[in-house]
């Protein structure tokens, strides 16, 4: 008789976070939800943090509803966001509170840092794009204010490994999580010595760097009593949100690429040997961490965080609508009317995003959206125009083959608006699901861990049988290039 497992899967976004389940028999996995939260980042004192001891809290109701429910826990993994982290003193205590990655703190760091190390070095020995907010440049940019956190610090914790440090005691740094902070060499999946001696920065904070799959330890004695649980095993899963939903990926054709669509859209390709050419750099590409020796060759995509913004705005000034409605809103509004480039630096921040997404289009001399249907509109196609331009970058300068297939995973594969959008810009086939690939993919990962898996292979075979995709096929490619073809003359050739 085949056993059955029980997961429990805690999944962080930059907005809400929830805990589920999954049901293991071999075969299939079934999913439930447990617990679901908001994510809610608060000022302090003038940084812009995370609410970490409320997210804690937060975990120990959903151990608390497990017990409740009778269901035995085989397993624990967390995934979140990346380049984020905690550090601990040498009490084992919080220095401080987590910082977020939107925070103010970073700007001007990362040109400080080119004259510290120039920006091809750095790429060279990291593979990683460049963000401002990378672990890097938010380490440097504390050396720099000399934050006193940084001088007490004995241990510095990506936020997955926070959460598991917390729940066991035991620290330690998941491969995946880890590849994002921009201090990873990608060829020995380690620290990178260099880099971390040129900034100043100091080496004792870095724990070991563990593989996806890796048992960090098992509840703490006092979390289990508190919870009614028992000692369960916590997994260092793919921590990393994106490379959780990059494993859940159910592949059929191997010459794919995909993105993982939701406040942002990471769009990028599965390889076995990291590229860090400068090519790769120009295009702003990056080489991520994946399961299995795998690396997530991918770009970074302001995605869903501009229409997120945007129905903030109009839920505070007039009426509420959900996201389905601004979906239909956008069916009925005059298509191409205007492109913005997503990635445009006036989209980062929290604000009044219509009107940030007018006064772009003002400024590029192109008609302004007025409707909220109007400006969803121009927010999907854009988005749809910028996976074409990153496909083909990757295509053409990166990969030197063609994509056949693009599989979009995440909540954002739920709209099929946005999805058809695509498939139609691309003029290729997309695979839309499954919309819960990260935490399928965390579950996943602990089943490897336990030994219900044995590798990526099979976690992929698990996902195709368990869950359902849709398929769109392109259409109205004559509509599509020379809207594209307007679109580039906006941000530039790929060439």
């Amino acid at each position: 008789m085949v056993r059955e497992y029980n997961f429990l899967g805690f999944d962080f976004g930059a907005s809400s976070g929830r805990a589920m389940l999954g049901r293991f028999d071999g075969e299939k996995i079934e999913l439930s939800e447990l617990h679901r939260f908001s994510n809610d980042p608060v000022n302090l004192v003038g940084r812009f943090s995370w609410d970490a001891p409320r997210l804690f809290y937060e975990m120990k109701v959903a151990l608390n509803g497990a017990s409740k429910l009778g269901v035995p826990i085989d397993a624990i993994g967390i995934d979140t966001w990346g380049v984020d982290f905690g550090l601990i003193d040498k009490s084992g205590r919080l220095a401080g509170i987590p910082v977020h990655y939107r925070d103010r703190r970073t700007d001007g760091a990362m040109e400080k840092a080119f004259e510290v190390l120039p920006k091809e070095e750095i790429f060279r020995l990291t593979g990683l794009a460049f963000l401002q907010f990378n672990t890097l440049f938010q380490l440097f940019a504390m050396r720099l204010e000399d934050d006193p956190q940084l001088k007490i610090a004995d241990k510095l914790l990506m936020m997955p490994d926070l959460f598991a440090y917390l729940l066991t005691g035991k620290v330690g740094t998941e491969y995946t999580i880890a590849s994002t902070s921009q201090l990873i060499n990608p060829y020995t999946r380690n620290w990178d010595e260099e880099l971390i001696a040129r900034f100043g920065l100091p080496r004792h904070i870095f724990t070991d760097i563990q593989p996806a799959g890796t048992v960090r330890g098992t509840l703490l004695p006092e979390i289990a009593r508190e919870c009614g649980v028992g000692e369960i095993p916590v997994i260092a899963v793919a921590s990393h949100d994106t490379a959780s939903a990059v494993a859940a990926i159910p592949v059929s054709d191997p010459e794919f690429a995909y993105i993982s669509s939701g406040t942002w859209s990471l769009l990028g390709a599965e390889i076995r040997t990291p590229l860090c050419e400068p090519g790769v750099m120009d295009a702003n590409y990056t080489n991520e961490g994946g399961i299995d020796g795998t690396i997530r060759l991918l770009k970074n995509i302001v995605g869903l965080w501009i229409i997120q913004e945007c129905k903030r705005e109009w839920d505070r000034r007039a009426d509420a609508v959900d996201f389905a409605e601004i979906v239909k809103m956008a069916e009925k509004a005059e298509p191409f009317i205007a492109f913005l480039d997503v990635d445009d630096q006036c989209f980062l921040a929290p604000g009044d995003m219509p009107r940030r997404i007018q006064a772009y289009c003002e400024r590029t001399g192109q008609r302004v959206p007025k409707s909220r249907g109007e400006i969803a509109r121009v927010v999907y196609e854009s988005l749809a125009c910028k996976y074409r331009w990153a496909v083909e970058r990757l295509e053409k300068d990166l990969l030197r083959k063609r994509v056949n297939v693009l599989h979009i995973v995440g909540g954002g594969s739920k709209n099929e608006m946005l999805n058809q959008f695509t498939a139609d810009a691309l003029n290729r086939p997309v695979i839309a699901g499954p919309d819960e690939g990260t935490v399928i993919g965390n579950l996943l990962v602990q089943a490897m861990g336990v030994g219900a898996i044995r590798d990526l292979k099979e976690l992929r075979e698990v996902v195709e049988r368990s869950f359902p995709t849709r398929k769109y096929l392109p259409g109205n490619a004559g509509d599509w290039d020379p809207a594209y073809e307007r679109f580039q003359r906006l941000v530039g050739s790929y060439s």
